[in-house]
């Protein structure tokens, strides 16, 4: 299975992507994206969800 944004999004659709890759809930995985980049100052969270944004293709129409 390839790392594609996900239909399921709130507002690129990076992180449930990223939830269908790994098998979780697309909601842990919010969770625990906003927890690490609270964490780490927010900024380099942010910064990385830009470029996973522009990085993954968009989910295939089918």
């Amino acid at each position: 299975m390839a790392l594609v944004r996900s239909r399921n999004r709130i507002i690129a659709g990076v992180c449930g992507g990223i939830a269908e890759w790994l098998g979780w809930s697309p909601t842990t995985v919010r969770i625990l994206y906003v927890l690490v980049s609270v964490l780490s100052a927010a900024f380099p969270g942010i910064i990385v969800y830009l470029i996973l944004w522009m990085v993954m293709p968009s989910p295939s129409r089918r």
